[in-house]
């Protein structure tokens, strides 16, 4: 029979465990080994069933086994032990407290996924597993952020297969009170909520719950409660479920509904208010306008309160293509703002003109979240050194006379949170090395000095240690197996095979993630006999562990999985290649250790950064890889392979995808496998071995999340935090003002006349020429502008590359027409074709870069010499 109605228990636990209470509502525990090891103790065979989740475990001790732990003097100093390291990790000062900048006194992230623990299932995929590790890394550093995002009652869907290979969607239903969160309440104990105002009188509201990170605060937003409407109660439901409006209110509760949340969250507990915002993605854009709102309450003009909300705003994007951004119509959005919707004191036509795509190129009737995102952002960044390259070309139409590597796009790569992601085998060698607490710090705040230990770390350690993995994994993939086929409708007597699925002593090749098909699951199939050649080698064989999941929407997808799970299910290689449905964070913890080799071969240059490779050589893992995200940036022959790639514009999609299949399996064949069978001195792979070693001191302390956070608050959030000081009231509409004025003086900017004292067309390396410029303000001043000299190599098209920007200064006052004189030295500093040309761009002590604007006067074909086209 089916409850009606269903609620927890809770488990009254004896005066002495109280503080397993509080150990276990602080997500601390995920990644820290003691506070598990503790839990574990409490009763091994219920911790295994709880999915190492100690809210569940606490549900499920009997009240016996309660008492004689509170009896136990052994597990209670056990227990005061963590509780105090709790304490002290807590409240002691971290690197965040021991740097003399002037940092924020808060950061709000916002983020519409955070992957933080299996026991908490509200993440996807990449974009939600890098923000729980930016949250962790956050709390390790001691830096105050407040995580935002939201509550899905059903999360992400769990993923089986059918008999047939195909994927199968399940939601099961997430209760709260299950889960390591707990309400925010009022001073009188009432639920703490939010509430936006929908189209016709209607209302969504939300309530907020707690999830303790560390140090760190996230709240998330769930709108799943009585005095919603049907309707308004489903908006939280799933994770990217339903249709565009559907997503739209997702994304304005998460926007505008976060930041009432932190502004109810900091006046209940006293936490100092952010003074940066930073938005994961597009997701999230609308808190700049209900940050708009906000100063609009307090007297503030729109454009004087856009310009103070920019200051303190981060904007990341993760997406290197169009498609993988969120668009709406703009009926739709027009539809849920204004005078009977939400924030009703901004004009609608103010809110569109903030995601309108409103540039060459761009959809005119789209609405597009990350163009918003910018829009509403100072500052921006993509996550890997090419992203932020592929990011500044996808938007440059935003800033319209720049090149792109102008564009105001920088870049912070992703890193990864590794006492996450560290197998405790791992831990454990580089703790009786140098010892427990320098390990901790390797792995938390990173600095490669601390790394540097690893060089002294005996060959046969390092190997016993990788087979340890990779049995453990052998291990995990067989029971996994097992339970797929079972799920699949197989019957015990069909699965005595799965008994001899991998080999602890074969060369072992991972490849999990999400499957789009950019990432290319089945590159790898593409030919089959060459593959099967590769698996069933009698002297070398390779096996693969592959896992992913489809959106439920992408038929394309799951296609790619059905093909590759019919050829893992023929019996000739069924032994040597698995595919594991529901792929997550418990599966992944098991599969990055015991891996030898990482594989990704997605089409470069789509993918942003792709992390996991990341948690794959911090155990030891290395990878093989297409040059894209971050292994374009860190690649070395020393601790890994790199996929050529045939990414020519005379290629088709067809014979590419021929082309780097070739390349992947020879390397395999010749290089790869060649390397890890080899035996030198004592029967070990020497040369396999120094790679691992090499792996582990040169990119270990690259990956680490520490790394990335300590970027983000010294590139990002420390600017951010001054920018937003500076914008005082008064300066924002300083700034407002001067920028409507220079918007309306800017048609009327010209460049007349450009000479220099040399006209010759060859020079010598070193000669400094003298330029003198006549330019044409309009109605502005020179402190309104800076005129630039800009030069460089050229190309055959007198296009300069790698620029040099020179500031002229102006000579005298304006002539009889108006035209003001500029004068400056340009030096002839390199060799080859050079070429200059001079422009003209707004300049403010509080832009935070000339291009922000996207306005610049150059010289037209008539003007002067030109391009200035000086040595060929």
């Amino acid at each position: 029979m089916k409850a009606i109605r269903r609620f927890t228990v809770r488990p009254v636990l004896p005066e002495a465990l109280h503080p397993l209470s509080d150990l276990a509502r602080n997500l601390r525990w995920s990644w820290h080994a003691g506070t598990r090891d503790l839990f574990r103790s409490v009763d091994p065979a219920r911790w295994a069933e709880s999915g190492a989740d100690p809210v569940r475990l606490l549900g499920s001790v009997p009240a016996g086994r309660l008492a004689e732990l509170a009896a136990d003097g052994a597990f209670l100093s056990r227990l005061a032990e963590v509780r105090d390291d709790l304490r002290e990790y807590m409240s002691g000062d971290r690197w965040y407290q021991t740097q003399t900048s002037d940092l924020p006194a808060a950061i709000a992230y916002f983020s519409p996924e955070f992957g933080l623990t299996a026991a908490l299932p509200q993440y996807s995929g990449g974009l939600g597993i890098l923000a729980g590790d930016h949250l962790k890394a956050a709390s390790d550093l001691g830096a105050p952020l407040i995580g935002v995002g939201l509550l899905y009652r059903h999360g992400y869907f769990r993923q089986s297969l059918s008999r047939e290979g195909w994927q199968q969607e399940h939601y099961p239903v997430l209760d709260p009170n299950e889960l390591p969160v707990v309400p925010l309440s009022e001073e009188d104990g009432t639920p703490a909520q939010v509430s936006l105002a929908l189209p016709g009188g209607r209302a969504l509201r939300a309530r907020i719950w707690l999830a303790q990170v560390g140090r760190v605060p996230l709240l998330m937003l769930d709108s799943d409660v009585e005095e919603n409407g049907l309707g308004e109660r489903g908006v939280t439901d799933r994770l990217y479920g339903g249709g565009s409006e559907h997503r739209l209110l997702q994304e304005m509760l998460l926007g505008i509904g976060g930041v009432r949340a932190v502004r109810t969250y900091c006046r209940l507990t006293g936490h100092p208010q952010p003074e940066v915002f930073h938005t994961n993605e597009g997701h999230a854009g609308f808190l700049g306008l209900e940050r708009i709102a906000e100063l609009g309450d307090r007297g503030l003009d729109f454009d004087s309160a856009l310009e103070a909300v920019r200051a303190g705003t981060v904007f990341t994007t993760h997406t290197p293509v169009p498609a993988g951004i969120d668009r709406f119509d703009r009926e739709v959005v027009a539809r849920h703002f204004g005078a009977d919707a939400e924030l009703p004191r901004i004009d609608v036509g103010r809110v569109l003109a903030l995601g309108m795509e409103t540039y060459p190129g761009g959809e005119p009737n789209l609405f597009n979240m990350a163009v918003m995102g910018l829009r509403l952002g100072q500052r921006a960044n993509g996550v890997s050194l090419l992203h932020g390259q592929v990011s500044r070309e996808m938007f440059s139409g935003l800033w319209p006379g720049f090149d792109p590597e102008e564009v105001p796009i920088t870049s912070v790569t992703n890193g990864v949170h590794a006492p996450t992601w560290v197998a405790p085998e791992v831990f454990r060698l580089g703790a009786r090395q140098v010892g427990g607490r320098r390990t901790e710090d390797a792995l938390s705040v990173g600095g490669p000095d601390r790394w540097d230990a690893v060089a002294e770390i005996a060959d046969q350690e390092i190997w016993d240690l990788r087979r340890v993995l990779r049995e453990q994994l052998v291990t995990e993939v067989r029971d996994r197996l097992r339970a797929s086929w079972r799920q699949r409708g197989a019957g015990s007597a069909e699965l005595g095979w799965i008994d001899g699925v991998l080999d602890p002593d074969v060369l072992t090749i991972g490849f999990a993630r999400r499957v789009p098909s950019y990432k290319r699951l089945t590159l790898m199939l593409r030919d089959r006999d060459r593959l099967m050649d590769l698996l069933l080698h009698p002297e070398r064989p390779v096996q693969i562990v592959v896992a992913g999941k489809a959106h439920p929407a992408d038929d394309g997808g799951k296609k790619l999985i059905q093909e590759l799970v019919r050829f893992a299910d023929d019996p000739r290689v069924r032994h040597r290649i698995v595919f594991l449905p529901d792929y997550g964070m418990a599966m992944a913890q098991k599969l990055y250790p015991g891996c030898d080799i990482w594989l990704n071969n997605p089409l470069r240059p789509l993918e942003a950064c792709g992390t996991s490779g990341m948690k794959s050589a911090l155990n030891g893992c290395l990878n093989l890889s297409v040059l894209d995200g971050w292994w374009d940036e860190w690649f070395q022959p020393d601790f890994g392979w790199a996929i050529p790639t045939a990414d020519g514009t005379a290629t088709d999609d067809d014979r590419r995808d021929e082309l780097e299949a070739g390349a992947l399996y020879d390397l395999l064949e010749q290089r790869v496998a060649p390397r890890f069978y080899e035996r030198g001195q004592e029967n070990l792979p020497d040369r396999w071995i120094e790679m691992v070693r090499r792996t582990l001191t040169h990119l270990g302390p690259k990956v680490l999340a520490g790394r990335m956070v300590r970027e983000y608050v010294e590139r990002l959030y420390a600017p951010a935090a001054h920018a937003h000081r500076a914008l005082t009231a008064e300066a924002a509409v300083e700034l407002a003002a001067w920028k409507a004025r220079v918007r309306a003086a800017w048609p009327r900017i010209t460049v007349d006349h450009v000479e220099a004292s040399s006209a010759t067309t060859t020079a010598e390396l070193g000669t400094t020429l003298s330029l003198r410029v006549r330019v044409g303000l309009g109605d502005l001043a020179p402190e309104d502008v800076e005129v630039q000299a800009v030069a460089g190599r050229v190309d055959t098209d007198d296009r300069i590359a790698d620029a040099v920007c020179v500031p002229l200064k102006p000579v005298g006052g304006p002539d009889l027409e108006g035209r003001w004189a500029y004068e400056g030295p340009l030096s002839l500093d390199r060799t080859g074709s050079f070429g200059y040309t001079v422009r003209i761009l707004p300049s403010h002590r509080l832009l935070a870069s000339g291009a922000e604007m996207g306005l610049v006067a150059v010289p037209s074909e008539e003007t002067g010499e030109g391009a200035g086209l000086l040595m060929r």
